[in-house]
């Protein structure tokens, strides 16, 4: 079991004990989708295979909060914006703007990457290393700018 995973399934046990019912669910609900992957994958889900989980579980709940906080719906949005703050406790810390450029700069060097053609050489290597740590939205596009500015 991934050392995550298992940081995960010892929250959920703490919550328990702690009779802490909202922080428990939302424990179980990435539990149920970690487990959900295992199954379907037919395979035990690695450290980056988690994070890549709790990223998407985290776009989720970002993408709902906007839609709430649109609507009026402060309640649910507040509701959203606790489990988002839940889910990066399991999260490593973010990179910064800086950590970022060197990361895409190292991974552009070590390609030699010149033009969009060799954008997913570049993004095959920022991947595992950015994964849980940046929008791998925000990343994509400034690789891309990168290589065809």
């Amino acid at each position: 079991m991934s050392e995550l995973r298992e940081r995960i399934n010892n929250a959920i046990k703490d919550a328990m004990r702690a009779r802490d019912q909202k922080r428990l669910g939302v424990l179980r609900m990435v539990s149920s989708a970690l487990k959900q992957v295992e199954i379907d994958e037919r395979r035990e889900l690695g450290d980056n295979d988690v994070l890549a989980i709790l990223d998407k579980l985290v776009k989720q709940r970002q993408d709902s909060l906007k839609q709430y906080r649109d609507a009026g719906r402060d309640d649910l949005a507040d509701q959203e914006e606790a489990e988002i703050a839940l889910l990066r406790e399991f999260l490593p810390q973010p990179l910064s703007d800086a950590e970022i450029d060197t990361l895409i700069d190292e991974a552009i060097s070590e390609t030699g990457a010149a033009s969009m053609q060799d954008m997913g050489k570049v993004m095959g290597i920022l991947k595992p290393k950015a994964q849980g740590r940046a929008d791998m939205g925000a990343v994509s596009a400034r690789v891309k700018e990168r290589l065809t500015g």
